[in-house]
C-alpha cells in the first residue's frame, strides 16, 4: 500500500528540524595511540641527528637538500599559519569554529609530511650537533612535534562544540597549544637563519 504524500512530507519536515541538546562526544583518538605516536616520532628525530653526525654530503646535494628543505618549511609553516589564522578569525567572530576544524582536518598531511621532510633533509646540511642553538632548535622541533598531536586532541573535543559555546578551559588549553605551535615554529626558522649566518 502506498504512504501518503502528506505523512511523507510530513515525517521529512520533523526530520529536517535540528536537535536540541547538549554537544555530541567525540570521537577521540586513544591516548595511549598519542603517545606510542610521540615516542617513535621523538625517536626518528633522535635517530636522524644520530644519523646526520655520520653523513658526509658533498656541495651538489647540500644545496638540493637545502632547496628541498625550504620547500618543506613552507608547505608545513604556511599550512599552521593558515589553521592559526583562521582560528585567529574565529576568535574574533569573523569565521565560524566548524571553517577552522575544517582548515585544520584538511591540512594534517601537509603539516605532518612537511614536518617529516624538514627532518630528513636536514640530515644532509651537517648540522652542528656541538651548538647551543642548535640543540635548542631540536628541542623546539620536538616540541613543536608532540605539541602537534596535543592539538590532534584538542581539535577533536573542539568539534563536539561545533554549534554551541566552547568551555574556557578548552579555549584556554587551545591558546596555550597555538602559541607553543608559533613559538617553536619562529623560533626553530630563527635559529636556522643564525646557522646559515655563521
Amino acid at each position: 500500500m502506498p504512504r501518503s504524500p502528506r505523512l511523507t512530507t510530513a515525517t521529512a519536515d520533523v526530520a529536517s528540524v535540528p536537535a536540541s541538546g547538549p554537544p555530541l562526544t567525540p570521537q577521540l583518538t586513544p591516548a595511549w595511540l598519542l603517545a606510542a605516536v610521540g615516542l617513535l616520532a621523538t625517536a626518528f628525530i633522535a635517530g636522524a641527528c644520530w644519523t646526520a653526525g655520520h653523513v658526509h654530503a658533498d656541495g651538489s646535494l647540500q644545496t638540493v637538500a637545502r632547496f628541498l628543505h625550504l620547500a618543506f618549511l613552507t608547505v608545513s609553516f604556511g599550512s599552521v599559519l593558515a589553521v592559526d589564522w583562521f582560528a585567529v578569525l574565529w576568535l574574533t567572530g569573523r569565521r565560524p569554529l566548524s571553517v577552522v576544524l575544517d582548515t585544520a582536518c584538511a591540512l594534517q598531511t601537509p603539516i605532518w609530511a612537511g614536518l617529516g621532510g624538514l627532518v630528513v633533509t636536514g640530515l644532509f646540511l651537517r648540522p652542528d650537533l656541538g651548538s647551543t642553538l642548535t640543540l635548542v632548535k631540536l628541542g623546539l622541533v620536538v616540541a613543536v612535534t608532540l605539541n602537534g598531536l596535543w592539538a590532534h586532541r584538542l581539535g577533536q573535543l573542539l568539534d563536539g562544540f561545533r554549534d554551541s559555546a566552547v568551555p574556557r578551559g578548552l579555549l584556554v588549553r587551545s591558546g596555550v597549544a597555538a602559541t607553543v605551535s608559533q613559538t617553536g615554529w619562529w623560533g626553530s626558522c630563527l635559529i636556522g637563519f643564525l646557522n646559515s649566518q655563521s
